[in-house]
């Protein structure tokens, strides 16, 4: 389950990255609007995806301790 958050996680960053990208192209963003914006995208996902995997360590050491 922990790694099809992981995936999950991904997959929304990747789409993510691709909308900024297509609206810098667009000319909706400046290429530091799209830049930032992804900077932003991928700092949120790190701090998920850290969550996810702190949660899984606690629950791994839970299962173990029994």
């Amino acid at each position: 389950k922990a790694e099809e958050g992981k995936d999950a996680l991904l997959n929304n960053r990747h789409e993510a990255i691709e909308k900024i990208k297509k609206q810098e192209k667009e000319g909706d963003l400046s290429e530091d609007q799209s830049r930032d914006q992804q900077d932003r995208v991928q700092k949120l996902t790190d701090r998920f995806i850290h969550e996810l995997e702190k949660q899984l360590a606690e629950k791994e050491a839970d299962i173990l301790r029994v």
